[in-house]
């Protein structure tokens, strides 16, 4: 029986790159089923939400989603998608692996590193923010749960151990920020002493950047809160060639959302001009999320050789095709 996914192929150029994971998932004989849900502007404008519940619905039932980029609306008191989507769903735990492929405008050719950035508190979480009428002055409160730090450190070290990886750093600012980084830091040291198979690691956040530009071979799992968690996954991503080579996955107790991390690029949408990489590598994550580990090999082996051998690469992996050629040629080698 086909197992049935959530499918929001969002806005700019999110149609086109979800059609280029979609056609390579059913190539490779995943059998999957696609229920489509619209969410973002597309959304907006065909429902008058930017989040409409049958959405919501098909995204819970399924359990398991593939997502396009989605544009929130500046201002107008819009609040982020993806921030609904990650409370809404409890989707505490942020995946965000790069990997060096060799053919990327890259500066380093041994980037393995998995980002694991707490999602549901912190700064991001909401919570305190006003600004005084007069525009004088604004204020925002962070606010961290021992349950949330135990959760995702846990979270870092389980899968450290079932990937077989040997390092976990737990990344804060507890030297400045000493309640909230400083219970984060306490927990991760805490639950490190669990783990005596695996090298546990702390750093401070801007050494942590620095070390990541000098020497990123000396990382191998990052652990952190929300905020930090997103500076330095990106930054982790410009290690590798950009967002067009950096995926995400949201995870939660009942649902997953694995998603291109980049922008909408809606100057390019409709044009054959996307890299679909991102999202290409996000359908891989599901994958191993569901045990089908040979296919996301298969998908993986095919677009290294891909991007490697240069074969009807995009523009900003040096070449000057476009996306259905790109996807074609994952396509011929599988």
């Amino acid at each position: 029986m086909s197992r049935k996914i959530t499918v929001i192929p969002g806005d700019g150029i999110g149609p086109d790159i979800i059609e280029s994971a979609t056609q390579i998932l059913d190539k490779v004989g995943c059998d999957f089923e696609y229920e489509y849900a619209d969410a973002g502007l597309i959304a907006l404008e065909k429902h008058g939400e930017l989040l409409p519940e049958s959405t919501l619905a098909a995204i819970e039932n399924n359990g398991i989603t593939l997502k396009g980029p989605l544009t929130t609306p500046v201002g107008g008191g819009f609040t982020s998608i993806n921030v609904t989507l990650r409370k809404h769903f409890g989707l505490y735990a942020n995946l965000r692996p790069v990997n060096s492929f060799k053919g990327t405008q890259a500066r380093y050719d041994n980037v393995d590193i998995i980002t694991i950035r707490e999602n549901t508190e912190g700064m991001y979480s909401g919570l305190g923010q006003t600004t005084k009428e007069d525009g004088s002055e604004a204020e925002a409160m962070s606010r961290v749960t021992r349950l949330g730090c135990e959760r995702i450190v846990r979270y870092a070290y389980e899968l450290a151990r079932r990937e077989g990886r040997k390092k976990v750093t737990a990344v804060h600012k507890a030297n400045i920020l000493k309640s909230t980084s400083g219970l984060f830091l306490s927990v991760a040291r805490e639950i490190g002493k669990e783990y005596d198979d695996i090298e546990s690691d702390e750093m401070i956040v801007d050494a942590t950047c620095m070390k990541l530009v000098m020497d990123p071979s000396q990382f191998d799992v990052i652990v952190t809160t929300n905020l930090f968690g997103d500076i330095i996954s990106d930054l982790c991503a410009g290690l590798v060639g950009g967002l067009g080579m950096a995926p995400g996955a949201n995870i939660g107790e009942k649902c997953a959302i694995f998603e291109a991390v980049h922008g909408s690029a809606p100057d390019i949408a409709g044009q054959n001009l996307a890299n679909p990489s991102s999202v290409i590598l996000a359908s891989i994550q599901m994958l191993e999320h569901l045990g089908m580990q040979d296919k996301a090999e298969k998908i993986r082996n095919a677009l290294r050789d891909v991007i490697e051998s240069g074969d009807r690469t995009t523009r900003d992996l040096g070449g000057s095709h476009g996306t259905t050629e790109f996807t074609q040629a994952i396509l011929e080698r599988l």
